[in-house]
């Protein structure tokens, strides 16, 4: 047994020594071929002899049977597996995207000019689901405000709930939840600000509630990737970073700020120190593509949604729909679909809800799809290089924060934290992009729709100009101190580990995620609404303890994979509770089984009526396989040698 284990300590080393790349070539391929061929030989030295010979074993066995059924108990076999397995088997390593095809030398003239062409059309057809896409999630969000515009401004008009920090914080969520738009939501708090029927530092917790609501557009979209399991994997984490990020950044911020105001005076310090006067509006970058098509579909007043806030009874009656434009010159009447149709702005946002879903799965598939086929080869060697490579060692560290700035200035070209979150989110998914330079991307996109904000503030009125810029800024270094916070240090950046986790979680259970959805995006800003508007006494009463709760399984959680030593032999393991409390298998079989009876009861009856049909002819098939008997044939017909024609049935 000690000659067997050197060998195989020998072969080990030679493979280590290969996954270490060590730096004379020939000493790994060395130690590894001298271990093979250690282990080639028999397992017992030369000078021992083996108990039985090879006549023996033969004889004395009554059924001889191959080497591998008549190996010693004692002999271990080899595994076989490669030093790249480990890598292999991490479903978060970014997966080669291999060229299949022909190389370009080895294709003729015709060839050549079939693959540019190819390569031509495929790059117009991505550039047009592109298009597409940003569009649709425009008109998302005009669906979105159709159907709860109103609510958001009836849900602001409550001066006394907003002021409570943690409701302001939930009524923030919500309203860019309804309105898919934390501009939307931004420029109602600073119309509420500029009329005086709200405060700056009361709208501080509606800013970063905004800030939480719009990241829920790339979690939606990262959904419509449940397809392959790792696509999945990736891509629902890469979405949910960014929930993380602003989460964890409101768990500390907010006390922060409701205990000592620091945003707050830090923004009326600068507002105070400059004269800051208005300027020009944000420039109209992508707006000036994609307006021309989203405005012939829908045009909305979103002023009205503002005057509902500020306590204006005739906005009430007001539709969102814009019927008449301003030009240059006069007022015309407007040239959307929707300008003739007699439809509430309900039913016209279900219309658009409808549609604008539909398009962006559509385009989002085709995208992945075409992405895959062309990021193949040395195309995806030089992407996924300048995407995910660090600078060399000192200068690593600098390479998040180059990824900032691109976050922030691609962000300030599309106008839309939303368009630019949503559009990476794919590329996570099928590998190009890692989750470790998604996250700066990320964070930089935050940063790039506080710029697109603070330079509306300046163009707003010199009246409202203070109040406006404030907001903004309020906005801006909420964002910088939460990348101050989880950013900076390898250590802090436990969004990307949170994220990572709850990717694993839904690839094995995909319905957790649209669990997750409801949870943090509905379920929970309602029921911390509601303790709220009880008072902050049933507030603390209920969320104190689970509060509590939350820290002491987190901790437990922790020291039960590090150091269970020094726990309590009870609390070692969760086996102690019922299964359903420490494991998702149990309720993976209720909602399985609860889908699949859904299935069966609503399949359509067309469905079922084919399926009758199907039966029915296999029955007459059968049926008639009875009556051939080869007997009953003439001896002038040809006698068949196949399956099909010598179907003899006993009768």
């Amino acid at each position: 047994m000690v000659y067997l284990k050197v060998k195989y300590i020998i072969f080990a080393v030679g493979q280590w020594l290969l996954v270490q790349k060590s730096e004379i070539p020939c000493l790994p391929l060395l130690v590894c071929t001298v271990g093979y061929s250690l282990l080639s030989m028999p397992s017992t030295p030369h000078h021992q002899a083996a108990p039985h010979t090879e006549a023996t074993s033969t004889h004395n066995s009554p059924n001889p049977t191959n080497d591998a059924d008549t190996a010693p108990k004692d002999s271990v076999v080899l595994p076989a597996y490669s030093t790249e397995d480990k890598y292999e088997d991490d479903p978060w390593n970014l997966p080669e995207l291999q060229d299949n095809g022909l190389k370009w030398s080895e294709l003729d003239t015709k060839g050549k000019v079939l693959r540019v062409l190819t390569a031509i059309v495929k790059f117009i057809l991505l550039v047009g689901f592109l298009y597409m896409f940003v569009c649709s999630l425009d008109v998302l969000s005009s669906a979105f405000q159709l159907v709860g515009g109103k609510a958001a401004g009836d849900i602001f008009q409550d001066n006394a709930v907003l002021s409570n920090p943690v409701a302001g914080l939930v009524i923030g969520v919500l309203v860019t939840l309804l309105v898919q738009s934390s501009s939307t939501s931004s420029s109602i708090v600073v119309s509420m600000v500029s009329s005086g029927l709200l405060e700056v530092q009361s709208a501080v917790p509606v800013i970063m509630g905004a800030n939480i609501g719009t990241s829920v557009t790339n979690t939606i979209v990262a959904m419509m990737q449940a397809g392959d399991r790792n696509e999945f994997r990736r891509a629902f984490a890469g979405a949910t970073v960014h929930d993380f990020f602003n989460w964890l950044s409101v768990l500390i911020l907010l006390p922060l700020e409701a205990a000592t105001g620091v945003l707050y005076k830090l923004t009326k310090i600068i507002i105070d120190s400059f004269n800051i006067q208005g300027g020009n509006n944000a420039p109209d970058l992508l707006n000036v593509i994609t307006d021309p098509l989203t405005d012939a579909i829908i045009e909305l007043d979103k002023n009205v949604i503002s005057d509902i806030a500020t306590g204006d009874p005739a906005a009430r009656n007001k539709s969102l729909i814009k019927i008449w434009c301003k030009t240059e010159k006069i007022t015309v009447r407007c040239n959307h679909i929707f300008v003739y149709a007699n439809l509430p702005d309900l039913a016209v946002g279900l219309i658009l809800l409808a549609l604008s879903l539909l398009i962006l799965c559509t385009c989002l598939i085709l995208i992945v799809k075409l992405l895959n086929s062309m990021l193949k080869g040395q195309v995806a060697v030089v992407i996924k290089k300048v995407l995910n490579t660090d600078f060399p060692f000192p200068f690593g560290w600098v390479t998040g924060y180059i990824a900032i700035m691109v976050g922030a200035g691609m962000t300030f070209i599309v106008q839309s934290s939303s368009v630019f979150t949503s559009a990476i989110t794919p590329l996570v998914g099928i590998g190009v992009i890692s989750l470790e330079r998604a996250y700066p991307l990320t964070l930089g996109s935050n940063i790039g729709t506080t710029t697109t904000a603070i330079l509306a503030a300046m163009a707003a009125p010199g009246e409202t100009l203070a109040n406006s810029l404030q907001v903004a800024l309020c906005h801006f270094f909420f964002n910088i101190a939460g990348i101050l916070l989880w950013y900076p240090i390898p250590f802090t950046r436990i969004p990307i580990r949170l994220a990572r986790a709850l990717g694993n979680r839904t690839a094995k259970y995909r319905w957790f995620a649209a669990l997750y959805l409801l949870l943090c995006f509905l379920l929970m800003p309602l029921t911390i609404l509601g303790l709220s508007l009880a008072g902050w006494q049933v507030l603390v009463g209920v969320a104190v303890p689970i509060v509590v709760l939350a820290i002491f399984i987190i901790v437990v959680n922790l020291m039960q994979a590090r150091c269970p030593q020094y726990l309590p032999s009870g609390l070692r393991d969760w086996d102690f509770l019922p299964r359903p409390l420490h494991s998702m298998a149990p309720w993976d079989r209720v909602v399985t089984s609860g889908m699949a009876f859904c299935g069966a009861r609503c399949c359509c009856k067309c469905c079922q009526s084919t399926d009758d049909e199907e039966k029915g002819l296999q029955e007459r098939k059968k049926s008639l396989e009875i009556y051939d008997n080869p007997v009953l044939t003439r001896d002038d017909e040809p006698q068949e040698t196949s399956k099909e024609t010598m179907k003899a049935t006993q009768l």
